[in-house]
């Protein structure tokens, strides 16, 4: 007698679809295959129950995933909805995080945006919705410009209208490339699958405790609405199926940031100059390293987001259903900055009157816990920025489904879909902006980084508006649109109750854009020749500590007591004026356009690539009839790839300027496109297993191979150069290359399964990758012709013997100026012979040499393993509401980042242990749940903006909690709460010491209601 799990061959839901010009050949194709029953989700096999259950609570959702992983072949984990218009989290990514292997990546709110999954970061894990591929369209925030990523922003999409989520984390053939870490299948409700009328309406008031932690100009506001609703009803005797539901939701809140923007410099020889150098306490010997400064940093932000989806169905008989739906989703974000910095300019202190010693940690890598910059002249500049930032995306996604079953072996089923999405900036100012006020008052700065949260000391520092100036402006336009068009067609035909042959094809075409253009003003010197016209701009001086206060070390007594933030209206008027009244000629509105972003990305940098896929599939599924039920799927996967990038670039030709101490100005002129293409093609086998060894123990091994694909800004066309250089680093820039291969995984997986009782289980699964082509960076020096160096030749050798050898800009700013005024090239703005002249030196002089350029680009490195350890557990407490659930991942891999290196490194980002625990109780009224989620210690970058250093994100646990109470049959109330031990996250370089970034949020409190008619 068979067993009754190889009676029928399970079910399993996955399409792949076609692009309308080619179904007639595909279908010619595809009639010579005989198929089994038709499948739901293209992307990847889930169960029926899913498509047939309706969902009713905590209980039933837990269930229905159980079926999920119990009945799929491969490793596939599971989230799925209590109810239709009720997801357990209120953000799809916080939802993963509590699969075993999921990590998240957590945006400046807060909130998770982006997930890793076993290791392997967001640019490698595919992210489909109801089985297609979507358009990312992401850009830089802060100033960081076009982004290359191809990482999918959960962010952008609401939880409302999601019915499952669905982790593969096994490759087959069936299964579209790209996800080397998971293919993550986003599913919506369609009206033929749910056997009834679903309407219902909710509401929410948001209350968010972190907008409370910013200055009042700072401060959107504290509650915030959200409402969704859904409505799905068939007709005609459920031939006909309409589901209609959206949702909109504005957030207000704050991240208050302590930083250092400009990296840590290794092994400055600055430090080694300090005379005597006993006067640096553990003056270090080997690789050392020292903060270039110290910033401050508040941010009020402002989120609505718009979501909506139309699907309508036809189903003429049993055998044949259309599927037509659209998805939109208008994501937009704003934000106000302030911020307050001292530039530290690699001048180092022994000990020195009553300001302490740089002191140095011990050891192979060795940091300052105190550092101390000497201002001898009392005139440095004490910066007070201000900025206001604006994005939009939109995403809009149409697709046509059609599932013929044409006999009772076989099924057809063809999908194609056209979708764009698409971020632009959504104010005048641009997507950012930044105004640098310096106050020219600020002495010795010292720096300790011996607590979590770093302290800068600034003695006898006040404020004095006569002494400001507006010293650099930045206004950037990032733009990023990417379209796909995608067709996928696919086969199934049952040979018999044991045997099963699928067969596919798809064609992806993948257009992307990335465009900036910075209208950034360099003027260090200032925009008023003269100190003292800028005093009349709004400012506030603020209590710094009370903006930290989650963040040990906040209170320390040696912490510079005050904040001071300066309006951006108020700043930019002013600015304005000044502009006018200094510079004779100037209209108001060139003066407005001085201060404000330039829309045409016509002269500036703008990377254009447009990516083509072809593939083609095969995949057998046979069910043995054996005393041990077992189950295999053997699948082959034929993928080809051309990549053909075009990329604008600004020229810098032309005049050079050293304007300022540590800048040198590059010219632009007419922007010029450079133009490559790349092509690949693999063969992807792909073997699952599974064996049944008792009714109530499966257990599993899996082979497949996958690809993941490098990013955009890696396969950029020209060569693009950075602006400013530095007099003594020289510039730096970057190009890229089509023609990189993408990475290669080869995956092999064992896990056991004891499902020991009803909606119960424990798990455990070890997992191997074998990653090959890693994408690296490396660079390579050249100088372009025509673009000198104004920090040499004649006068700057005359200056550096007058200087005794010494480097530092100021000295031989101020010999050049003082001895060479008026030559070629020298001319100085202010008057001579005072402490720091000011004025520009440009590659006119006698002598000068050519610019030293870094150019960095990428390249196909050595692979290295990846390798870890799942465990999972779910229990019931029989009938009496209480449940529990929990997980741990363990992931190792070679790919590491050494911290006793300097130089480019192949590291792979995001790999840390996770874990989760969450405990439920539920009844007829009452549904409470509980959730920590912890996440261990990751590479988060590398590059920290100041060369090869590394950025790690230290150890994160988060406390989440929601309660519902059900008033009657149809009214349910809510409340989330989320960030219950109001965590704060932290990151650092190669030592502790080494602080990058400390960030503080704050809780979140959700109170609301839900009425199903």
């Amino acid at each position: 007698m068979k067993h009754p799990q190889n009676s029928k061959m399970r079910p399993q839901a996955q399409r792949v679809r076609l692009k309308p010009v080619a179904w007639a050949s595909s279908v010619a194709l595809l009639a010579g295959a005989a198929a089994v029953q038709a499948q739901q989700a293209p992307a990847a096999p889930a169960a029926n129950a899913l498509e047939t259950v309706v969902i009713t609570g905590i209980r039933k959702s837990l269930d229905s995933a159980v079926t999920l992983k119990r009945e799929s072949r491969g490793l596939v984990d599971g989230i799925v909805a209590e109810d239709i218009g009720k997801f357990p989290d209120t953000n799809l990514a916080e939802s993963m995080q509590r699969i075993a292997g999921v990590s998240i990546d957590r945006s400046a709110s807060g909130e998770g945006s982006k997930v890793t999954v076993r290791g392997v970061g967001p640019d490698f894990n595919m992210v489909l919705l109801n089985g297609r591929q979507m358009p990312t369209a992401v850009i830089g925030w802060e100033g960081a410009g076009a982004n290359g990523s191809r990482a999918f922003d959960f962010a952008n999409l609401s939880s409302d209208s999601i019915s499952a989520l669905e982790v593969y984390k096994t490759a087959r053939a069936e299964s579209p490339t790209g996800g080397i870490g998971a293919t993550i299948n986003v599913k919506t409700a369609r009206p033929l699958d749910v056997r009834e009328r679903i309407a219902s309406i909710g509401v929410k008031a948001n209350y968010d405790a972190s907008v409370g932690r910013l200055p009042e100009p700072l401060q959107g506001d504290k509650v915030t609405p959200e409402i969704s609703g859904i409505y799905s009803d068939t007709f005609g005797n459920r031939t006909l199926g309409i589901a209609i539901s959206g949702s909109y939701s504005k957030r207000d809140s704050g991240s208050n940031k302590a930083y250092t923007q400009n990296g840590w410099g290794t092994n400055d020889p600055a430090v080694k100059s300090v005379s005597p150098a006993g006067n640096i306490v553990n003056q270090p010997t080997g690789l050392y390293a020292t903060s270039r400064d110290l910033r401050y940093s508040l941010t009020g932000m402002e989120r609505e987001r718009l979501n909506g989806q139309v699907t309508l169905q036809f189903a003429p008989t049993k055998d044949l259903k259309f599927t037509v739906d659209h998805t939109m989703a208008v994501n937009t974000l704003s934000s106000k900055n302030a911020e307050m910095s001292s530039w530290f300019n690699n001048s180092f202190s022994g000990a020195l009157g009553s300001n302490p010693p740089t002191k140095f940690t011990t050891g192979s890598v060795a940091a300052p816990v105190v550092q101390t910059a000497i201002w001898e002249d009392g005139k440095h500049d004490l910066a007070i920025n201000t900025g206001q930032y604006a994005q939009k995306s939109k995403l809009n996604s149409t697709g046509f489904n059609t599932e013929w079953k044409v006999s009772d072996a076989l099924q057809i089923d063809l999908d194609a879909h056209h979708s764009k999405s698409k971020t632009s900036p959504d104010s005048p100012f641009g997507t950012y902006n930044a105004l640098d006020l310096a106050m020219f008052n600020q002495g010795n700065a010292t720096a300790y980084y011996d607590r979590d949260f770093p302290i800068l000391s600034l003695p006898g520092q006040v404020f004095d508006g006569t002494k400001t100036n507006v010293t650099g402006t930045q206004f950037r336009n990032n733009l990023s649109d990417q379209t796909i068009d995608q067709g996928q067609a696919r086969g199934t035909w049952r040979i018999d109750a044991d045997n099963k042959l699928l067969l596919g094809l798809g064609f992806t075409k993948t257009k992307n854009r990335s465009a900036s253009f910075n209208n950034q003003n360099n003027d260090w010197s200032g925009v008023a020749p003269s100190l003292g016209q800028f005093a009349g701009v709004k400012t506030g001086t603020y209590n710094l500590s009370s903006f930290f206060g989650r963040i040990p070390g906040h209170d320390d007594s040696r912490l510079f007591s005050s904040f001071y933030m300066a309006d951006f209206d108020s700043l930019r008027a002013e600015a304005i004026k000044v502009k006018m009244a200094n510079t004779p000629g100037m209209t108001q509105a060139q003066a407005e356009a001085y201060f404000a972003a330039a829309p045409d990305y016509t002269k500036g940098d703008d990377w254009r690539a447009t990516e083509k896929s072809s593939s083609a599939y095969a995949q057998w599924d046979h069910a043995f009839d054996t005393a041990i039920p077992m189950n295999v799927s053997v699948g082959v996967r034929y993928e080809t790839t051309k990549v053909d990038a075009s990329s604008q670039v600004v020229s810098r030709v032309g005049a050079t300027n050293w304007k300022s101490q540590n800048e040198i100005d590059l010219s632009s002129s007419t922007p010029i496109f450079g133009t490559k293409s790349g092509k690949y093609t693999y063969w992807l086998p792909s073997i699952d297993w599974d064996a049944d060894l008792a009714d109530n123990l499966k257990v599993r091994a899996s082979y497949g191979e996958n690809i993941g694909r490098p990013g955009w800004n890696q396969m950029q066309g020209g060569q693009s150069l950075n602006n400013p250089a530095n007099p003594n680093g020289g510039g730096t820039g970057s190009t890229g290359d089509p023609a990189l291969k993408p990475l290669k995984s080869k995956n092999l997986d064992f896990s056991a399964e004891w499902y020991y009782a009803k909606s119960s289980y424990a798990a455990l699964g070890v997992f191997y990758k074998k990653v090959n082509n890693f994408v690296t960076t490396s660079s390579f020096d050249t100088t372009i012709a025509g673009i000198l160096n104004p920090a040499s030749g004649t006068y700057y050798n005359a200056a550096l013997a007058a200087c005794g050898g010494n480097t530092q800009p100021l000295c031989i700013r101020n010999y050049i100026f003082n001895n060479y005024n008026g030559q070629p090239g020298v001319t100085a703005t202010s008057a001579l012979n005072i402490a720091e002249v000011t004025g520009s030196i440009t590659g006119a002089v006698p002598g000068a040499t050519p610019i030293p350029f870094k150019i960095t680009t990428f390249k196909n490195g050595p692979g290295d393993t990846i390798k870890g350890l799942e465990l999972n557990f779910q229990h019931m407490f029989s009938n009496s509401g209480f449940g529990v659930s929990g997980n741990f991942t363990k992931v190792k891999t070679g790919l590491k980042f050494n911290n006793l290196r300097t130089d480019e490194q192949a590291a792979l980002l995001g790999v840390s242990d996770s874990a989760n625990l969450v405990g439920f109780y539920e009844n007829d009224a009452w549904s409470i749940r509980a959730a920590y989620n912890w996440r261990g210690e990751f590479l988060a970058a590398v590059g920290d903006g100041n060369g090869n250093n590394p950025v790690y994100t230290e150890p994160y646990g988060q406390v989440d909690m929601s309660v519902g109470y059900k008033v009657g049959k149809n009214l349910t109330l809510q409340l989330d709460l989320l960030n219950l031990n109001d965590g704060y996250i932290r990151q650092h370089g190669r030592t502790d010491e080494m602080l990058v970034s400390a960030i503080q949020t704050g809780r979140r409190f959700l109170i609301g209601a839900r009425y199903r008619f």
